[in-house]
Order: C-alpha cells, then structure tokens, then sequence
C-alpha cells in the first residue's frame, strides 16, 4: 500500500472518530483504497448525486424497496438512510467481500433495514476466482421482492450473457409496475458521431461478433475486456423487452462520449416491468 493512501486513510480514522461522536447514525466514509475500487471521487459527493437521480428520474418513494446490484462500499447506501423510512427497504449485493464487509459494520449497525450480501460471482476484472458466471448468477432475492432495481456503473463492465442474465433476473425480483434504474455505454448514431469527433474520453470498439454466441459488446481494451463495456441502443431495447420489460423505456444521453447536455456522465436507462 502506498505510503500516501496510508496517511490518507489515518486521516480519515481520526475524522470518522470525531464524526461518530457526534452524529452517531452518520454513516463514515470509507478508507480511501475502497473508494479507489468503485471508481474514486468524493465518496459523499457521488453518493448524494446518485440518490438524486434515484429520486428524480427513478421515482424512488421512501417506502420502497430498492436493490442495489454492484452496491460496492455503500455509496448509494449511505445518503438514502436518511430518505427511506417506514416499509422502507435496502438490500445491496457485490462481488467484493471486503467492501460488503465494510458496510455491514458501517451501515447495517446503524441501520438494521439497510442489508448487504457478497455473492461468489466471477469476473476476470474483479474477482477472478469467483466460481460461478454472471451468465448463471440467480440473484438471491425471491420473485418481485422489490420496487425499484439500481444498477449504476455495474453494465459497463458486463459482457452480452452476463448482461442479458442480470436484466432478466432484474426483471425477475422486481414487483409488477417497478423500475429498473441502470446506466451503460450506448453505442448510436449521436455518440458515434462524437467518438469519431474525439470528443468525449472512452473509444470503444466491437469485439468479433459470433452471432450463433450472441457476443454483441464493445469495449476498450482487449486484454481487460471488462474493464468498460458498451452496447448498441438498439441491442438495449430488444435485449429489455427479451428479459419482460415493456416499452416503457427512457433514456438519457450521457457526457462520456462528449455530450454538453447530460444528466450523468454515463447513459442512465429507465425501463419500467408491465404492471
């Protein structure tokens, strides 16, 4: 461990100590090398925005039922314990046991109705000793246990079966009428335009498509595949409605490939089961 992330994260011991203090339900924040594995930045700034955009452009209600896929340190988890109440619910699952680990003692202890799991899944990226494929993961909730589905920066590190696997068991946990709020890399004709423009910070390029395979992604690096994945809009689509979506489905262009309208920096994809 770097000397830098050591001091760093002494620091942030003794503030969480002091913060504990006073505000005994306020949830610390993490030691810096664990926000470093969900992708950085400030770790209540991000937290505050993704529960923003939870609420407005998903509809969460503070008596909803939300499951959070690729929860990693809580990030989502920490700002919402103060919005959902009563039938209120959390349950957030990962493939990163040390990070699950962190938010029980963290976050459950303080809020009994906010749960988190670690599930043995493989990833060559992220956990390549898991046993079990993405494409064969049953989410470990019963049939239409939730309202609302978050996945946020978790599709763009899925390849096409693992992908088509977790929106149908989104689709599956979710109640009649509820909501999956997810974010991806989309691939049309705008976002295109754009990376040819050289104008946003990703280029993503088609893996060799095996149509009897189905293998429709996109990704940036060869050797790191998952490490950023992207998908066609129109593969998104056809791949909802395949998984029992229905055609309610909104989606917002994001500021990755270069856009100066956006609500987020990736596409957030709003897609609703038939009720």
């Amino acid at each position: 461990m770097r000397l830098s992330t050591v001091v760093r994260d002494l620091r942030l011991g003794i503030s969480n100590a002091l913060l504990a203090g006073l505000h005994p339900d306020q949830v610390p924040v993490p030691p810096f090398r664990f926000v470093e594995r969900v992708g950085g930045g400030d770790y209540r700034d991000v937290g505050e925005a993704l529960s923003r955009n939870l609420l407005e452009q998903g509809g969460l209600r503070p008596t909803d039922r939300l499951l959070d896929i690729g929860c990693g340190v809580g990030r989502l988890a920490a700002p919402l314990t103060r919005y959902l109440r009563g039938e209120g619910l959390y349950e957030g699952f990962d493939i990163d046991p040390e990070l699950v680990a962190w938010c029980q003692r963290n976050i459950t202890r303080r809020h009994p109705r906010f749960r988190f799991r670690a599930v043995d899944v493989h990833s060559r990226y992220y956990r390549p000793s898991g046993s079990v494929s993405g494409s064969a993961f049953t989410f470990p909730y019963e049939d239409g246990a939730f309202d609302l589905v978050s996945a946020t920066s978790l599709f763009t590190h899925l390849l096409t079966r693992d992908a088509e696997n977790y929106l149908r068991e989104s689709a599956r946990v979710l109640a009649p009428g509820g909501t999956l709020f997810a974010t991806f890399f989309l691939l049309d004709e705008e976002s295109r335009a754009l990376q040819k423009a050289k104008r946003g910070d990703r280029v993503f390029r088609a893996e060799p498509v095996d149509a009897a395979q189905g293998q429709v992604h996109h990704i940036m690096r060869a050797d790191q595949p998952e490490a950023a994945v992207a998908y066609t809009t129109d593969w998104l689509r056809q791949a909802l409605a395949r998984a029992g979506f229905g055609g309610d489905i909104r989606i917002h262009g994001g500021s990755w490939c270069g856009r100066t309208t956006f609500v987020t920096y990736q596409d957030l994809v709003i897609a609703r089961k038939p009720a």
